[in-house]
């Protein structure tokens, strides 16, 4: 059995989602996928749906991997995290990506 470990990180996340959503047991879900978003992107290619900012559902394929977009990093931005976002590297679109916390639908 797993146990489910909230991080610190998890919880300041889960925070902002329930601020911008109004619904602390919404915040505590997406804030877990979150989570298992960033450590999938991480480790190679993800697959996940979110809502964009303009209202439209965006299925993704993206990446973090330093293996896969070392090339793409060019380390002069700031963390997206600051902003309350998580930035990928979208493998379609061939350019850098961030979602809002709160607009997570589905980790595959």
């Amino acid at each position: 059995m797993n146990a489910l470990i909230i991080t610190d990180t998890t919880a300041v996340r889960m925070n902002v989602i329930a601020d911008r959503t109004q619904n602390l047991l919404i915040a505590g879900a997406k804030a877990m996928m979150i989570e298992s978003l960033k450590e999938k992107l991480r480790s190679g290619v993800a697959h996940f749906i979110y809502i964009k900012k303009n209202g439209e559902v965006r299925e993704a394929w993206g990446t973090t991997s330093k293996s896969l977009v070392e090339k793409y990093i060019n380390g002069k931005g700031c963390s997206r995290e600051l902003y309350s976002t998580t930035a990928y590297f979208d493998i379609e679109k061939g350019a850098w990506r961030s979602l809002r916390w709160e607009s997570i639908v589905k980790v595959f």
